[in-house]
C-alpha cells in the first residue's frame, strides 16, 4: 500500500457510510486466538443515573477535545458535538488525520451568557451580540488529529484546522437559485451525517426551524411562518428556512462546502451512501420528525449527489415513491416545478402516500447481509414510547432497486433492554453498535416511561457467539447528555464517540445538573471522546471466527 491523499478512498470496499469507517482484516487468526475469542465475554453495565461516563470492563476512555478548546489562533471547538467522522491522511498510517465534527445547537444559557428565565420578555433581551456568538458555536470543525502512546491530541494551528458556523457562505449545487439566492448563509442544527466514495464528509442540516423557523402551508396552499426556538430571524438575521434543512458536502482538505439539493429539504438526520458497480450513488436519509419519512436517492451519473431522482418509502407495501415532478401528476398538480417538490419534500411525499415512521433517525448498511438498518426513536403520537429499529432488504439485494421488504429488526422497551434507539455502527466484524436518544426532560422522571433506562447509553448487540443478538450496555452517559456519533478508527482499535449536552436541563449555572467532564471550573462541556481497550480490539476482530 502506497501514499494516499485526502481524497484517496479508505472506506470499507462494500459500502461508505455513517459509522463504517474501517476495512474488515483478511488475515486468518491462530486456533488459540479464535478459540479465545469464540468465548469472549461481553460484561454489559447496569443502568445508571451516575453523572459521569462509565464503561464496562475492557474499554477506556480520554477526551480529545471539548467545547471552547482551541484548534487555531482564531478558532474554537464549537458547541453540542454530534457525529464524527475520521479520515485518515496515509492508509498505511491509521493514526493520523482529519476529525470532522458536527455541532448541532446551543444552549444559550451556556455559549452566549443569556438566560431567558430571567426574563418576562426573553426576546426584547436576545441582542446581536448574544445571537452572534450562538451562530459561531454551530455547524462543524474540522481538525487534525494523531494518536500517539495510545493517546489521540489535537495537532494545534495544523493548516487543515477550520470551522464552518452558522456565518459561512455555502453554495447550493442545483442549476436554479433557492428563494432567489446562490448560496445560503452558514449551515446549522448538524446532527449525524455521512462519508462519501470520494471522501468528503456530509453533515446533516437537522432542526433548521429552531433558527429560522420554517413555512407550513394550509389547505389552500396559503405558507405560514412558524417561530423559531433561538429567535435569530426574528430579531437579527431574516435568512429564508429554505435555504437550510439540506445535506451539505465539505471538502476536508479545503473547507468548501456545498448544499445537494436533490437529496430534498427536511430534518435529515444523516446520509448514508453507497456506491454501485458502476460507480452511481445511492443515498439513504431519515427525516427526524414524527410521522415523517424515509428518503433515498439514486443517481443517474457516476458519482453524482445531483443528477438522479430522490425516492420516498412506502414500507407497508414495499416500494420506493418517485418525488419526480414530470412523471408524478399529484405532485404538478400541486407544486409549480421540481425545485418547489424538493424544497417541500415533506408535503411531496405526503401527497404520493408515503408511509409516515416514528422519527426514522440514523439508517446504517450491514457490511455482511447488504441489509439496512433505521433508526426509529420514538413517536408519543403513535403511543410508541421505546422506538425500534427497522430493516430493509432491497429486492435482489441491489441497492437500486424500487422495492422491498420491511421488518422490525428489534423492538425497544424493558424486554429487549433499550429506548429510543438514535445513531448506528456496525464495526469491521459486523457487531451493530448503538445509542439512546431519551430527552433531558424525560429522562429519570417518575412520571415518564423511561425511569428503568436511567441515562442514555452506548449499546452493542454481537453478531457473534453465546451473547449474539443481545443488547449489551457497554456505555453509560453523564447526566442530561447522550451519546452521538460513534465511528471506528480504520485500525479498529478506536472508536471516536461525542458526548452531547451534559448538564442540558441546568437553569442556573450556579447550580448545574452535571459537572461533567470535571475539569471546567464545574461547568458541564460536550467533548469528543477516545473510547479504547481491550474489548474494542477484540470485538473488530471477530470477523476472523469461523462460525
Amino acid at each position: 500500500m502506497g501514499k494516499a491523499s485526502i481524497g484517496a478512498i479508505v472506506a470499507p470496499p462494500f459500502l461508505t457510510s455513517c459509522g463504517n469507517s474501517t476495512t474488515p482484516l483478511k488475515s486468518r487468526l491462530s486456533q488459540e486466538d479464535l478459540a479465545r475469542l469464540k468465548n469472549l465475554v461481553l460484561e454489559g453495565l447496569p443502568a445508571s443515573d451516575k453523572d459521569d461516563l462509565l464503561l464496562t470492563n475492557g474499554l477506556n476512555y480520554h477526551t480529545i477535545i471539548k467545547w471552547g478548546d482551541r484548534i487555531s489562533d482564531n478558532d474554537t471547538f464549537g458547541f453540542n458535538n454530534d457525529f464524527t467522522c475520521f479520515i485518515p491522511f496515509d492508509d498505511d498510517n491509521p493514526k493520523d488525520g482529519l476529525l470532522w465534527v458536527n455541532h448541532e445547537y446551543v444552549n444559550p444559557l451556556f455559549v452566549s451568557g443569556f438566560n431567558q428565565n430571567n426574563f418576562e420578555n426573553p426576546r426584547a433581551h436576545h441582542t446581536l451580540e448574544h445571537v452572534e456568538k450562538e451562530m459561531y458555536n454551530v455547524g462543524g470543525s474540522i481538525i487534525r488529529i494523531r494518536e500517539e502512546d495510545g493517546v489521540w491530541n489535537v495537532i494545534q494551528n495544523d493548516s487543515h484546522n477550520r470551522r464552518i458556523t452558522a456565518k459561512t457562505p455555502i453554495q447550493f449545487n442545483w442549476d436554479f437559485p433557492i428563494k432567489g439566492k446562490t448560496e445560503a448563509i452558514g449551515t446549522l442544527a448538524n446532527c449525524s451525517g455521512g462519508i462519501t466514495p470520494w471522501n468528503t464528509f456530509l453533515t446533516c442540516e437537522e432542526n433548521y426551524d429552531d433558527c429560522y423557523g420554517d413555512f407550513i402551508y394550509d389547505e389552500n396552499d396559503m405558507p405560514t411562518r412558524t417561530p423559531s426556538e433561538f429567535s435569530w430571524w426574528e430579531d437579527h438575521y431574516d435568512y429564508p428556512p429554505e435555504h437550510y434543512g439540506w445535506v451539505v458536502e465539505v471538502n476536508p482538505k479545503s473547507g468548501t462546502a456545498k448544499k445537494h439539493i436533490a437529496l430534498g429539504r427536511f430534518a435529515h438526520e444523516c446520509c448514508t451512501v453507497y456506491e454501485l458497480e458502476d460507480k452511481r450513488v445511492v443515498a439513504y436519509s431519515g427525516d427526524d420528525k414524527k410521522d415523517e419519512h424515509l428518503y433515498k436517492f439514486i443517481s443517474s451519473k457516476p458519482g453524482s449527489l445531483k443528477e438522479g431522482t430522490l425516492y420516498v418509502a412506502d414500507t407497508v407495501n414495499g416500494k420506493w415513491l418517485a418525488l419526480d415532478w414530470e412523471k408524478q401528476p399529484e405532485l404538478k398538480a400541486k407544486f409549480k416545478d421540481q425545485t418547489e417538490v424538493l424544497i417541500r419534500a415533506r408535503d411531496a411525499a405526503k401527497v404520493l402516500g408515503a408511509t409516515e415512521l416514528n422519527r426514522p433517525e440514523d439508517i446504517e448498511i450491514d457490511p455482511i447481509t447488504g441489509n439496512i438498518f433505521v433508526s426509529l426513536t420514538n413517536n408519543s403520537n403513535r403511543k410508541d414510547y421505546h422506538g425500534s429499529i427497522m430493516k430493509i432488504e432491497e429486492t435482489d439485494g441491489k441497492f437500486d432497486a424500487l422495492t422491498f421488504r420491511a421488518s422490525t429488526y428489534k423492538a425497544g422497551g424493558e424486554d429487549s433492554g433499550f429506548s429510543c434507539p438514535d445513531n448506528l455502527a456496525f464495526d469491521m466484524s459486523g457487531n451493530l453498535w448503538m445509542t439512546s436518544d431519551i430527552s433531558g426532560y424525560a429522562m429519570n422522571k417518575e412520571d415518564r416511561p423511561y425511569m428503568p433506562f436511567k441515562n442514555n447509553s452506548l449499546f452493542v448487540i454481537p453478531r457473534y457467539g453465546k451473547d449474539a443478538g443481545k443488547v449489551i450496555r457497554v456505555i453509560s452517559a453523564p447526566t442530561d447528555a447522550e451519546l452521538t456519533g460513534p465511528w471506528f478508527a480504520p485500525d479498529g482499535k478506536t472508536l471516536f464517540l461525542s458526548v452531547q449536552h451534559p448538564g442540558e436541563e441546568t437553569k442556573d449555572l450556579a447550580k448545574p445538573t452535571s459537572k461533567w467532564p470535571f475539569d471546567t471550573d464545574g461547568i458541564p462541556k460536550p467533548a469528543v471522546v477516545a473510547i479504547t481497550g481491550d474489548l474494542i480490539e477484540k470485538m473488530n476482530y471477530l470477523n476472523q471466527i469461523e462460525v
